[in-house]
């Protein structure tokens, strides 16, 4: 755990929440608060989530990722293991049924599954529900909790071949979107600052949450 790094990224993100709490709240359904910070896990760059979601602050988030892998179960077993009772909440991404069987919180959905939304928001309206948007045309998604935006600088894993948004489209796309916006993509403790007065309501990352909470 690189505890400087992770001071940053946490004290950036619970600004980030804070401001966007005094616009956003008009914007989402009633539910649980939103979690500042949100750690996206990836069988490749994170091969032991549990281990860095123990580590997380209280009032963060982790979206399992599982991607078919045959130990899906397992791994979310072990995530709702080091989350449950410290305040740290636990989406599954697309796998509503995984979602149900560990007890976690919510549901996060790819861009290509966001047709899914009203359904579940329907069925599971004590779950946090939130999108990935990488086009201005899918954020207008109806009644999610927050979208998740990306990549906002360039980035690694599965966006890497996309072009960056940059500082003035995610504001674009904040100002456009009809709930909160995370902001996800290339952030880390060296330019995790810029995003303030974005009007993001938080970060969202993969390797950067890794390397500063997880174990050395």
């Amino acid at each position: 755990m690189n505890r400087a790094d992770a001071e940053i990224l946490w004290e950036v993100a619970s600004v980030l929440a804070r401001d966007a709490a005094k616009v956003s709240r008009a914007r989402r359904r009633a539910g649980p608060d939103l979690p500042p910070l949100l750690f996206f896990t990836d069988p490749d760059r994170t091969p032991r989530p549990w281990e860095t979601a123990a580590r997380l602050p209280v009032g963060s988030g982790v979206v399992f990722r599982h991607f078919g892998q045959a130990d899906a179960l397992e791994t979310a077993q072990r995530l709702r293991d080091a989350t449950l009772g410290r305040g740290v909440r636990l989406l599954i991404g697309l796998d509503a049924a995984l979602a149900d069987t560990v007890g976690a919180d919510g549901v996060h959905l790819p861009e290509r599954a966001l047709d899914q939304a009203e359904r579940l928001i329907a069925a599971r309206p004590d779950w946090i529900i939130t999108g990935a948007a990488h086009s201005l045309p899918r954020l207008g998604t109806p009644g999610l909790d927050a979208l998740v935006v990306s990549p906002v600088f360039p980035a690694g894993g599965a966006s890497a071949d996309r072009p960056a948004l940059g500082l003035k489209t995610l504001g674009d796309w904040v100002a456009a979107a009809p709930c909160p916006v995370y902001a996800l993509g290339g952030i880390d403790f060296g330019n995790a600052l810029s995003l303030v007065s974005s009007g993001a309501c938080g970060i969202a990352g993969v390797s950067a949450i890794r390397a500063a909470f997880g174990p050395d």
